[in-house]
This record gives structure tokens, C-alpha cells and sequence, in this order.
């Protein structure tokens, strides 16, 4: 075989850990990309975070001997004002300052309507307690409570007196209940485990301790059931009047009637009327079937949003969040010290951090400017929804934004998850301005957003007696020149968390 040679051309790309850098750095949420800051920040010397007040500081850069010179003027000054401190203390006598004090100060008997401040000066914070060290003192977390329901219940039967063998069949119950605050075991079976130690054990001791300690808060916990968790919560409410005794008939009899929504024959059932059967479907809407949700750590996520939108001047105005992220820079001290011809540990470990820190920076400021830049893009085509809400959600997809901007679709996908807008209409993920079109009479669009909007609309001003089903619905949106399939609308209803036609019927 001959050799010869040849010359070709051709592109390729080629994933540099810079560019990989920058597309990590683009698909990180606002809390990712804090975590991955402050990582950047303490593994690279050469990167600092720039406060409020550096900014307006020119001292940063100025020739360290005119700065030995300034701390020289200042330390003599410094003499000066210690000199003239040591002879007004002379002065004034050997008072202690307001901090200082000590037991032999306490008086000895003190009334009872005694104040701390009438014995002793305020702080300057003025409420008598020490301020807190940094003014980003969490309240929430040092205040918050991680107690599950099952430390709640365990809490209260350390309260309850009982027999150690009561006791024990109290914490095997507590350990069976779940997050729901029912019973995740049948007591048969609870009863079999305790029998296998126990022999003399018997089921009407387990029953009695059950029924002592379903007294426990929240009302209704440890309940075998959700009709025996009513039943429980009705008992507890002490108060016997026709409208709960029908709300215990109604829980103990036809609580199938009920979830059916078959009022009717509730009425047939119990020969009572409908202002007497709306009064007792009342009075059971006020229980709680899963009385454990409201006991426990509290898991709520709180958004910060990375754009606002803002209109000003019948302009609609995007600017990025400040806050989501630290200022950074390069430490000028640190990036001083690097030599160029010097090749060095010392002087290689400096000059590749602060090559680093370069690509991050330029990282970020590429991931704000592309973020703006799709979001600006957004605010122009949906304009609409920011004047007149979610009805005027037009129609688009990543092509249509991805052409603009002039970007590849997946830069876009990654750009827009898991980042968050702040308008007038409220926050909204990027995401959610994206959506599929349904073709109407006239031949124009519809956006998907804008008929779940439709379909809520017209499932909150529906009659609660004669709800809409999903084929009025189809009906409805026709008339309006909107062409959507009954099972299409089903599927929106679903994402729209409403329940069916069935379970939307109300006495009003």
C-alpha cells in the first residue's frame, strides 16, 4: 500500500474545560450556583467577593508604601487621642464601664413588679438583650421546630400516666402511625406482635390503650380509619346539636352517599331537608381527615427569582436579581505577585489560579448576559400575558426563541430550567411561557396556557349544583372558535389538579 499525503479541511468542536465550564455554569439554579461560588471562593485565593462598601473604596490599588505611610500617621495620631483618653480618665475618676458588673452590685431584695432596666442601664439596642452579632441573625432557623408526629405523640404520653406494660403498648401503636396521622398496621396485627412476649396479654387491653391515647393531639390521630378519625374529631367537639349528630350519621352510615356526592338520596336516607343536610355537610368539611400533615417540619421552598419585569414609561423593562449572586473580582495583592518569567511552584500555582479565576469570571458574566438576553426576548413575544394575564399567552416554542437570540435550542432549554421571573402577574418559571399551539377557526393560535386559563375561568363561575363536564367545556370552547378534543381537555383539567364533573357537585 502507498503512502501519500493529503491535505483536507473541516470543523470540529472541541469541549474545552472553559466551555464546559460555561455550560455548567448556565443550567445551575440561583441556589446551585451560590453553592457553586462560594466553592470557587474558598479553593481559589485569587478570587474575593466585592462588598458594598469596596466598591467606593480606592484604596484597593494604591502603592503599599503610601499605605505604610498612612497606618504611620494613623498610629501616631492613635498616641495622640490615647494620651488625651488616659487624662480625661484621670479626670472623670475610675468609673467601669456600663458593661462591667458584678455579683456584690445585685441588690438583695428587689420588689416584684421590678424591671430590669430600672436596676441596671439598657443596652444601646434598648431591649435589654445583647444584639446580635450580624444582621442576618436567622430567627427562623434557630426558632423552627424539626419535631415529627411521632415525637409529638411520644411527648404526650411522657405526660400520660400509665403502667409500664400500657406504656409498651402505647409506643408500639405510636410507632405504627404514619405521616397521615392514621394507623399504617391493623391492630390484630399489633396485637400478635405484643401476644409473642406477652402471653397473658390480652385484646381488650390494647383496645383501651388505643382509645386512650387517640385522645392525644392533633385530634383524630392513631385512627383505624378515616370514618373512625371523624367519628373522633366529631366526639371531640362536644357539642350535641342536630347538625352534628346528622354530620355523625351522615360519617357513620353513608360516607360512601357523601363522597359521591349523591345528595339526594342523603336526604331520602336521613328524611331530612337541604338546609339541614347543607348545615351537616358543613359541620364534616370542617374536620380534618389527615390530622398528621399538620404536625411536623415544615418543607416549604421559597423562590428567588433571577429576572424582574418591570413597565415603566408603556415599556416593559428586565433586569437581572443583584442579589442571587456575590460581585466577585481578582484579589490585586494575590495577581501582583505572579511573574512571568518566573517558573516556580509558588509562582505556577498563582499564575494557573489566577487563569482560572479569569474563566470564571468570564463564565458568569456570559451566563448573566445570556439569561438577559432570553428573558428580553420572552418579555417581547409574551407581552400580552404581562398586560391582560394568562388568557393572552400566545403561542411559542424554543425554535422561535432560539432564532432570535441566535442560539442553539439545547443553550436556550438550559438557560430557561430552573430560572424564575418575577412580573406583575406573579413568578413564574421560564419554562412555563413556553407552550404548544391549537389552530382556531379563524386560522390563527392558541397557546395551550392560555386554554387552561379558559378551562379554570369557566370552572370558577360554574353553577357548583350542575358542574361543567368535559364535553360542555369542549362545547364551550368551540363556540369561541377554539377546536380542542374532550380528551385534551381532560388531560389540561388533570394538570390543573381539578377533579371531575362528579366531584365538583355542591349544595351551593
Amino acid at each position: 500500500m502507498k503512502q501519500s499525503l493529503q491535505l483536507k479541511l473541516g470543523q470540529q468542536l472541541t469541549m474545552t474545560p472553559q466551555l464546559q465550564q460555561a455550560i455548567r455554569l448556565l443550567q445551575l439554579s440561583t441556589l446551585d450556583l451560590q453553592a457553586e461560588i462560594q466553592e470557587a471562593l474558598d479553593s481559589n485565593p485569587m478570587l474575593e467577593a466585592t462588598e458594598a462598601s469596596d466598591e467606593g473604596d480606592g484604596n484597593a490599588d494604591k502603592d503599599p508604601n503610601d499605605q505604610n505611610n498612612n497606618n504611620d500617621d494613623q498610629s501616631a495620631k492613635g498616641n495622640t487621642d490615647d494620651s488625651q483618653t488616659k487624662s480625661a480618665d484621670e479626670t472623670e475618676g475610675t468609673d467601669k464601664p456600663d458593661g462591667d458588673w458584678n455579683e456584690d452590685n445585685i441588690p438583695t431584695d428587689l420588689a416584684v413588679d421590678t424591671s430590669w432596666d430600672d436596676i441596671y442601664e439598657p443596652t444601646p439596642t434598648g431591649t435589654g438583650l445583647a444584639k446580635p452579632e450580624s444582621e442576618d441573625y436567622d430567627f427562623e432557623s434557630r426558632r423552627g421546630t424539626t419535631e415529627s408526629l411521632q415525637d409529638h405523640l411520644m411527648w404526650q404520653l411522657n405526660l400520660t400516666p400509665m403502667s409500664p406494660l400500657d406504656q409498651l403498648i402505647a409506643e408500639t401503636i405510636i410507632d405504627a402511625v404514619l405521616p397521615s396521622g392514621l394507623l399504617g398496621q391493623k391492630l390484630d396485627e399489633i396485637f400478635s406482635g405484643l401476644q409473642a412476649h406477652y402471653e397473658e396479654l390480652e385484646m381488650d387491653e390494647v383496645e383501651a390503650v388505643l382509645h386512650r391515647i387517640q385522645q392525644f393531639d392533633p385530634p383524630g390521630v392513631l385512627s383505624q380509619s378515616v370514618r373512625e378519625c371523624l367519628l373522633i374529631q366529631l366526639n371531640q367537639l362536644g357539642i350535641d346539636n342536630q347538625e352534628t349528630r346528622h354530620a355523625k350519621a351522615l360519617v357513620n352510615d353513608y360516607l360512601e352517599l357523601l363522597g359521591a356526592r349523591d345528595f339526594k338520596q342523603l336526604m331520602r336516607k336521613l328524611r331530612i331537608k337541604e338546609p339541614e343536610l347543607q348545615a351537616a355537610v358543613l359541620v364534616i368539611q370542617g374536620l380534618n381527615p389527615r390530622p398528621g400533615e399538620g404536625v411536623g417540619a415544615d418543607e416549604t421552598e421559597y423562590v428567588v427569582p433571577d429576572v424582574f419585569v418591570n413597565k415603566a414609561n408603556n415599556r416593559w423593562m428586565v433586569q437581572l436579581n443583584p442579589d442571587i449572586a456575590p460581585k466577585l473580582r481578582i484579589n490585586s495583592n494575590y495577581a501582583s505577585m505572579v511573574k512571568r518569567a518566573d517558573s516556580s511552584a509558588d509562582n505556577t500555582f498563582l499564575r494557573d489560579n489566577l487563569q482560572e479565576a479569569r474563566w470564571f469570571l468570564k463564565s458568569l458574566q456570559s451566563r448573566n448576559e445570556t439569561l438577559l438576553k432570553v428573558a428580553t426576548c420572552i418579555v417581547e413575544k409574551q407581552q400580552g400575558f404581562l398586560d391582560h394575564g394568562p388568557e393572552a399567552m400566545k403561542p411559542m416554542v424554543l425554535h422561535d426563541v432560539a432564532e432570535i437570540v441566535e442560539m442553539h435550542e439545547s443553550t436556550i432549554s438550559r438557560v430557561t430550567t430552573q430560572k424564575y421571573m418575577h412580573t406583575p402577574q406573579g413568578i413564574f418559571e421560564l419554562k412555563y411561557f413556553f407552550s404548544s399551539h391549537v389552530a382556531t377557526d379563524s386560522g390563527g393560535e392558541c397557546s395551550s396556557t392560555a386554554i387552561r386559563a379558559i378551562i379554570k375561568k369557566l370552572v370558577a363561575a360554574e353553577n357548583p349544583r350542575k358542574p361543567l363536564s368535559d364535553s360542555k367545556i369542549t362545547g364551550l370552547l368551540a363556540e369561541q372558535g377554539i377546536q380542542v378534543a374532550r380528551r385534551t381537555i381532560a388531560k389540561y383539567r388533570e394538570s390543573l389538579h381539578i377533579p371531575p364533573s362528579n366531584e365538583r357537585k355542591r349544595l351551593v
